[in-house]
């Protein structure tokens, strides 16, 4: 799911979780730090789950700043029966290394919530959803696309890397002015569900949404 803007308290907890704040590679990774080379994922429709490769992400940080967006036009959508999907090579995923299939219990399946207290402030998001729209070429109406992370903060998804955050279109037969209603959230809270109580692996998830969100259920036998 993408941002529900708010004041955000300190992530200092989230940070501690992180062992120093430090990222390590999982398996299959491209990249295990933000400042070393993004991976790039296939582009096209029908990449396979074996080919999208998710690099680790830097995780919750202390500090949020804006981060710089792929270059204006660089980026383009893809669709599957008129939903829109993501651009591999802009947007290929990061996950968070807080959270592991060890420490599901104390991050994203805790009882209490995991998101409300790592999400950036619009402070932050504002100006770097608004590049956004400038690197996939998006002109519709601001408000009613949303800053959506890939890999959604419930499944482990890091909260500002610039991998893992695109200006989503509204789905077909929006209506104008009506706001953000995306499809892709519900299929989102399915596997934070699945995953929170075992039916399936965090990683195998991940990798889901991360390929094609719209048929992500499907392959995972949750449809």
């Amino acid at each position: 799911m993408g941002f529900v803007h708010r004041a955000v308290p300190p992530v200092l907890l989230s940070c501690l979780l992180l062992a120093g704040c430090s990222s390590g590679s999982q398996p299959g990774s491209a990249a295990s730090e933000k400042g070393g080379a993004p991976a790039a994922g296939p582009s096209g429709t029908g990449a396979s789950a074996e080919a999208a490769k998710i690099p680790v992400g830097p995780g919750p940080q202390t500090t949020y700043t804006v981060q710089k967006q792929p270059a204006a036009g660089s980026c383009r959508y893809r669709y599957e029966k008129g939903e829109p999907l993501e651009d591999l090579a802009c947007t290929p995923g990061a996950t968070s290394p807080a959270v592991t299939q060890a420490t599901l219990g104390s991050t994203i399946c805790r009882r209490g919530g995991y998101t409300k207290g790592i999400r950036p402030p619009e402070s932050v998001t504002g100006p770097e959803k608004r590049a956004n729209t400038a690197s996939y070429g998006y002109t519709g109406r601001l408000g009613d696309a949303e800053y959506d992370h890939l890999i959604s903060l419930e499944l482990g998804g890091d909260p500002n890397d610039a991998r893992n955050l695109w200006v989503e279109p509204p789905d077909p037969g929006h209506k104008t002015g009506s706001g953000v209603n995306n499809l892709k959230d519900p299929v989102e809270s399915k596997l934070h569900t699945a995953v929170c109580s075992g039916k399936v692996p965090l990683r195998a998830a991940q990798q889901a949404i991360v390929t094609d969100w719209t048929t992500a259920l499907s392959k995972l036998g949750l449809a």
